[in-house]
């Protein structure tokens, strides 16, 4: 199924505050719970390859997906994200709230400039 950044703005809106190692200062993410848009897709098992415009992938299994805490964000600081701006989508965390979220994995798993995110089998 395609999806475009107009869809996931249909789909309940989420959003937190935090820093993180790739930007200064306090930075607001809205998007939607990564755990939301499998939902909404009705997936409940294999595995998510998320792949940004420079090519870049990494591959979560949906079980882990609940766990998590990955915001897709559609929207940094109040306005849409541009590919200069990491955009158009950006997997983040709430880094600042639970030391869990500042480690390597989860900036690994920080996909900025996503444009897809396929279901391996």
């Amino acid at each position: 199924m395609r999806m475009t950044v107009e869809d996931l703005k249909k789909l309940p809106h989420a959003g937190f505050e935090t820093s993180t190692i790739w930007t200064e200062g306090l930075q607001t993410f809205e998007g939607v719970w990564l755990k939301d848009l499998i939902r909404h897709l009705d997936v409940s098992e294999g595995t998510l390859e998320l792949s940004a415009l420079n090519e870049y992938l990494i591959e979560i299994e949906v079980e882990e997906v609940g766990d998590l805490g990955a915001l897709v964000a559609y929207m940094r600081n109040g306005k849409p994200m541009t590919a200069r701006d990491k955009g158009p989508l950006w997997v983040v965390f709430p880094y600042d709230s639970d030391v869990k979220f500042q480690s390597e994995t989860t900036y690994a798993r920080s996909v900025w400039q996503l444009d897809r995110i396929a279901l391996l089998q």
